[in-house]
């Protein structure tokens, strides 16, 4: 009977091992959702960020409209994040600043709601991890 209880608890715990395994930082995956100045006139929108043990880096919209991430900062106190990306076109750099706030950290496909602002314009930015 012991070794039975036994091997029921090892079971569960191998069972429950990979859903309490931590994921790393909470910034690290991709990212999809909208970016626009209205809710009318939207963009989707896809980030790739890594965690190197001391940076987060990344990029907005990889493949032919990337844009590299310059500086990325998370603040546990509230999980506030920040980003800026740059990119060029014919008129010279784009700054790109994105602030928002992680939703729903404890899940897997958690959430930054925040505002984005770059060319002059301004709006809503929202993605999920995925």
């Amino acid at each position: 009977m012991r070794s039975l209880i036994v091997l029921v608890t090892l079971s569960v715990v191998c069972l429950a091992a990979p859903t309490m395994a931590q994921e790393g930082h909470p910034l690290k995956g991709s990212w999809l959702g909208t970016w626009g100045p209205s809710k009318l006139h939207s963009n989707d929108i896809l980030i790739i960020m890594n965690w190197d043990g001391k940076t987060i880096s990344g990029m907005i919209n990889p493949g032919t409209d990337n844009i590299p991430i310059k500086n990325a900062t998370l603040n546990p106190e509230g999980w506030v994040v920040h980003l800026e990306a740059e990119t060029k076109d014919k008129t010279g750099p784009i700054t790109y600043v994105i602030d928002g706030k992680i939703e729903g950290l404890a899940f897997h496909n958690r959430s930054i709601t925040g505002t984005w602002k770059g060319r002059g314009e301004s709006g809503a930015f929202k993605i999920s991890r995925q």
